[in-house]
């Protein structure tokens, strides 16, 4: 069930909402919880309700393995067991074919399993059950009942596509009172944040993305495009994940705040970044903020010299590029991006011995920005491209070695331009959801003092007419 699907937005989310606050209201906080505990799972099984026996055995596994953590003596090990435990489900369903092909490749053989069906959503639930089983081994984790637990990996706004959640910055907000009864104030504000996140991805995403895939289908194909077709279809394709993965951040954001809680902010208009360092403190940032905590400083961080603050810097963007598919593009993309990274930390050491005294300036920051949008584009081809040669083919014709004359028949004209252009100027002019909010927290601080006030305080939303006259506009 997709959030802007209307059996969701005109059944589901009005039937949960009636239920959870009926007993909200009726003094009855266990059984609200239950109620959205279940009807999260209904959400889950619409896509297919053989996969929901997997999420419940996943989600009864990593609660056992969670309160062993929290009484036992020698806690390492079980975490050891924990943590495997979920890479190997992963492993399994997102990575198994992969690896075999890999070594057949390698010994001559041909390795498969047949087709597996990828279960919705298991990159994330994984990830947040990793989260909490390491929080639990840190003592961090103070809820232990199982409801709560169930709760805390299915609801509904964040299972299927983030944020990433940490245990204890979620269900102490259940424990709450105000959360049981219904608000105006986060109604008016979990709807307009809802709204602006379905305008990305139906008017915004979808509207450019018929632009993406007859370019890279005729890479794939094997086609030589010019090079207007391809930086075309590789802007096409940066703008809309963006807003098609921000819109979806913005929904689960706004949903969660009709049931009075509030989640972390996931996009904080990461094509404004000046650096790809600052790029990756906006973009999927409970993501970045999970690789960052639980395998960067796992590995050894910074803590051991440059080298190997650089080795571990690759290691976790690589991992990053698998986590989102199992492919060797999407290794490149991990590759590209932690080379970007190394080159960021080393331009920024160099500096700082051999320039002490220069600071940022305004058309450094404007070139720096120019420079980490270039560098995030050319990285995007390989995350959508369906092969390697296919990525290398946009690329070469993105650096102009097919010409760009108009006579390419994936030519794309002023009409297309003008939109990119537009979806641009949003990216790059416009303040995002959270700073609009920002007066009514409308998402957590993933990271401390991330999201900037307006410059322009009128532009900030208050419950008026004209933002009610704009949001049902959109």
């Amino acid at each position: 069930m997709l959030f802007n699907s209307y059996e969701f937005i005109f059944l589901f989310l009005p039937v949960t909402l009636l239920g959870y606050f009926l007993l909200g209201h009726r003094g009855r906080p266990l059984a609200a919880i239950g109620w959205l505990a279940a009807a999260s799972l209904f959400f889950y099984a619409w896509w297919d309700v053989r996969y929901l026996a997997l999420l419940l055995g996943s989600i009864a596994f990593n609660y056992t393995v969670g309160r062993m953590l929290c009484d036992a003596q020698q806690r390492r090990p079980l975490l050891a067991v924990g943590v495997a435990g979920n890479l190997a489900l992963l492993g399994y369903y997102k990575y198994a074919n992969f690896f075999l092909a890999a070594a057949g490749a390698l010994t001559g053989g041909d390795y498969t399993l047949g087709a597996i069906v990828l279960p919705l959503g298991i990159s994330f639930f994984t990830f947040t059950q990793i989260a909490y089983l390491v929080d639990a081994y840190r003592g961090e984790v103070h809820e232990y009942r199982f409801l709560h637990y169930l709760l805390f990996v299915t609801f509904f706004p964040h299972l299927i596509a983030g944020p990433v959640l940490h245990h204890a910055e979620i269900m102490p907000q259940f424990r709450l009172g105000r959360c049981f009864r219904a608000s105006a104030e986060n109604f008016s504000v979990g709807f307009t944040i809802f709204v602006i996140g379905l305008f990305k991805k139906v008017v915004l995403a979808d509207g450019v993305a018929q632009y993406v895939s007859p370019v890279f289908s005729a890479a794939d194909a094997g086609v030589a495009v010019g090079g207007v077709a391809a930086w075309c279809a590789a802007l096409a394709y940066t703008f809309q994940l963006y807003f098609d993965f921000s819109g979806y951040s913005d929904m689960a954001i706004g949903l969660a705040r009709l049931f009075g809680i509030t989640f972390p902010a996931n996009f904080n208009s990461p094509y404004k970044a000046a650096s790809i360092i600052d790029f990756w403190r906006r973009w999927h940032m409970t993501l970045s903020r999970f690789l960052r905590d639980y395998l960067y400083i796992a590995l050894g961080g910074n803590r051991h010299g440059s080298a190997r603050r650089y080795a571990n810097l690759m290691a976790t963007m690589v991992l990053g590029g698998l986590w989102h598919g199992a492919g060797w593009t999407f290794v490149a993309w991990g590759a590209l991006h932690g080379s970007y990274l190394s080159l960021n930390h080393l331009w920024r050491a160099l500096r700082a011995r051999l320039f002490p005294r220069l600071g940022p300036s305004r058309p450094g920051r404007w070139a720096g920005r120019l420079l980490t949008f270039l560098a995030v584009v050319v990285a995007w081809v390989f995350f959508r491209a369906g092969s390697i040669d296919a990525a290398l083919r946009i690329v070469d014709a993105m650096a102009g070695a097919n010409g760009f004359a108009k006579a390419d028949p994936l030519y794309f004209g002023a009409a297309e331009a003008k939109w990119l252009l537009v979806l641009w100027m949003v990216a790059w002019a416009l303040p995002n959801a959270q700073q609009l909010m920002l007066a009514h927290r409308g998402a957590l601080e993933t990271y401390a003092g991330e999201i900037e006030p307006l410059r322009r305080r009128w532009l900030a939303w208050s419950p008026r007419p004209a933002w009610a006259f704009a949001t049902a506009a959109c």
